[in-house]
């Protein structure tokens, strides 16, 4: 019994590996009978659009190294070295964008990017080197503790002869995508092999199709009996077969007879498989079908929509994947309390300019944004601060923020308390007569308004 219950093992308590060549039993052959692996996934057309189109968004986004101030605000803290590393070049063979974009493609085909952490005597990171995943493997030792097992290629250009590497968790930059432990992600290819698959030979039997003249089959009648039927085939397809020997006039002798058959309705359909097929790979990674060429069922005020869920629904969760990943593995406890690393996903967010335009005038007049603010989220220079680039301003007379209802502060003296009572008073001349000479100096005697008091 002892042999066949180790050929026949319980399978109600299956072991949870995170070995990262664990989930390699996702690939190979599909339903359709093609073979789905990360690689010839990316010779399809849609998966590679896909995968160029999330991986550039995320490499294009400006990344930054930020620091608490006192005000409780933020800035950018340039002086730091992670944020040379993230934002300029990780380490001295790659930009910031070739890296970010290296490691999102890792994580949208094998589902786990890696990156190892070089770091100083301090402890302090000064390099970051992509790390291939399907080399990777994550596990546990005798103590629990996680460690990373890297195999080096042959095709690496390393000084060291051992071939497996064993790094720490603090050495390793690790962003897990989905996956069933919280540990290692499992590959969105893996996941959706039959899907792609499928679109595999829906391209394969269109390229046959075509490269056949876009002809169906036919059938060779003979009065007679061949005695080498074979021979006869392959003598028609070498000579009418195939694209280039389309439209050839064919001569038939002893009575033959060339019948074509008609295309299928299956075969006359697969271009709409394909189409449905793009579609179903553009869902699997969450892109709009109108990034990927599709414009069917596309407008103008739907596709600015599309674009705006791409970035919340799509763009968003991977980047808080980046953003939590490199705060856990690249700050220490100290500076946790003090940095955060921040995508700035706003130039995404952005309407068209009549629109930015309506919204800056807005917030100007309102006097919550300056005319600097406005200035640098449109790449503009600063207005120097004696031009009064920095004031805010309000609706009205465009006063600045700190002088608006200064006229009610103004006090009163005197006898401006009284000043709404009027006095009417008549001036009567010096002499006994109207008209005598006196001190008036010949002026009418008319009653006259005078002005108010004080």
């Amino acid at each position: 019994m002892g042999f066949f219950s180790s050929l026949f093992r319980s399978r109600d308590a299956p072991q949870n590996s995170t070995a990262g060549s664990a989930y390699t039993f996702f690939f190979g052959g599909s339903t359709s009978g093609k073979a789905v692996t990360e690689r010839s996934a990316m010779q399809m057309t849609a998966v590679y659009s896909c995968v160029r189109i999330l991986a550039e968004a995320v490499a294009g986004l400006p990344l930054n190294l930020y620091r608490y101030t006192e005000d409780g605000g933020k800035e950018k803290a340039i002086g730091h070295p992670l944020h040379l590393l993230l934002h300029d070049e990780p380490n001295p063979e790659m930009s910031s964008f070739v890296f970010r974009e290296t490691l999102m493609t890792h994580l949208l085909l094998w589902g786990n990017a890696y990156a190892q952490i070089i770091r100083n005597g301090k402890g302090e990171v000064v390099a970051l080197y992509p790390l291939m995943p399907n080399k990777m493997t994550v596990d546990r030792d005798e103590r629990g503790q996680l460690y990373y097992s890297y195999q080096r290629g042959t095709d690496e250009a390393v000084r060291s002869k051992d071939q497996t590497v064993i790094l720490r968790p603090s050495d390793v930059l690790h962003i897990p995508g989905l996956g069933f432990d919280g540990l290692v992600g499992y590959s969105p290819i893996a996941m959706a092999k039959n899907a792609i698959g499928m679109a595999i030979a829906c391209e394969e039997y269109g390229a046959k199709f075509f490269a056949n003249g876009a002809a169906p089959g036919g059938v060779l009648e003979h009065p007679g009996t061949i005695k080498d039927p074979q021979r006869v085939r392959e003598s028609w397809q070498s000579t009418f077969g195939g694209s280039g020997n389309a439209n050839k006039i064919a001569v038939l002798e002893e009575g033959m007879k060339y019948t074509p058959i008609g295309i299928s309705p299956e075969q006359a359909q697969f271009l709409e498989t394909r189409k449905f097929q793009i579609n179903e790979i553009a869902r699997i990674f969450r892109v709009p079908p109108h990034m990927v060429g599709d414009l069917e069922k596309s407008s103008f005020s739907n596709i600015e929509q599309q674009s705006l869920e791409f970035v919340k629904y799509t763009l968003e969760p991977w980047v808080i994947r980046w953003e939590q990943s490199i705060q856990r593995t690249l700050l220490s406890t100290n500076e946790k309390a003090h940095y955060f690393v921040k995508f700035n996903l706003e130039g995404l967010l952005r309407g068209d300019y009549q629109s930015r335009m309506n919204g800056y005038a807005t917030a100007r007049q309102n006097g919550w944004m300056s005319a600097n603010d406005i200035r640098e989220l449109e790449n503009l220079d600063r207005i120097p601060t004696e031009e009064g680039g920095d004031l805010y301003l309000i609706n009205g007379n465009m006063l600045p923020l700190k002088d608006a209802g200064a006229f009610a502060d103004t006090t009163t003296t005197g006898e401006e308390e009284d000043s709404d009572e009027e006095v009417l008073e008549l001036e009567v001349p010096d002499g006994d007569q109207p008209g005598d000479d006196g001190t008036d100096g010949g002026t009418d005697a008319v009653p006259q308004r005078h002005h108010r008091r004080g």
